[in-house]
């Protein structure tokens, strides 16, 4: 897996390395398949941990765990959405926004794991650059990728509070395809933003037969 870590090319400047381009390319697919309401959002996303945990593996440990939560979380989401598809029109999941309960309880466990997780990064300098910024992505990403498994609208709100620091974190660690792909992140979160909220309002209640259009 050594490869995954050389040069791919060189682009404005910027050392773009095979496992940043590859596992964020991965990414990409999962966000834009997850604005389709497709399942398959969920293994390209388990796929593009798996990328990156390769790269990372033996000699970045801290990131190297990170992909494995997120692998997990994955594997999670395909099990949520297989067991709620079906109940739109299109066979989809119907996308819906969180109660004031779900999201003090998303904000809480934000708050609560990004003090959690920078503490540990600090504690152990090797596993993170930089704790509290990466410890806000890592723990972001989890809340985004919950609130994505439950069908909430307010998944695509974490991903653009994430994108607010990973676009600069990624080009001032040196990986700059990941900063070029989080602006990316950014367009595709406005538009399937839209996308949910538009469905969410949906009435999608069957209409009894008989019954007053």
């Amino acid at each position: 897996m050594n490869w995954l870590n050389t040069e791919a090319f060189t682009l404005l400047d910027q050392h773009i390395l095979w496992s940043d381009m590859i596992g964020n390319i991965f990414g990409l697919i999962a966000l834009a398949l997850g604005w389709r309401r497709s399942i398959w959002s969920w293994p390209v996303q388990f796929l593009s941990g798996l990328v990156l945990f390769g790269a990372f593996f033996g000699h970045l440990t801290g990131s190297a765990g990170k992909q494995v939560v997120v692998m997990l979380v994955a594997g999670w989401g395909w099990w949520q959405w297989n067991r709620s598809k079906g109940q739109s029109a299109d066979g989809q999941i119907v996308p819906r926004f969180a109660s004031w309960r779900e999201r003090a309880a998303m904000i809480g466990a934000a708050a609560v794991g990004t003090v959690a997780v920078a503490l540990l990064f600090k504690a152990y300098p090797t596993l993170s650059w930089d704790p509290w910024p990466d410890a806000y992505i890592f723990v972001g990403t989890v809340v985004a990728m919950y609130a994505q498994a439950r069908g909430m609208v307010e998944f695509w709100f974490a991903w653009l509070l994430v994108d607010l620091v990973g676009v600069p974190l990624n080009f001032a660690n040196g990986y700059a395809f990941s900063g070029f792909v989080y602006v990316i992140y950014g367009a595709l979160v406005l538009w399937g933003m839209r996308d949910w909220w538009l469905r969410s309002r949906k009435d999608t209640r069957p209409v009894l037969e008989g019954a007053p259009a």
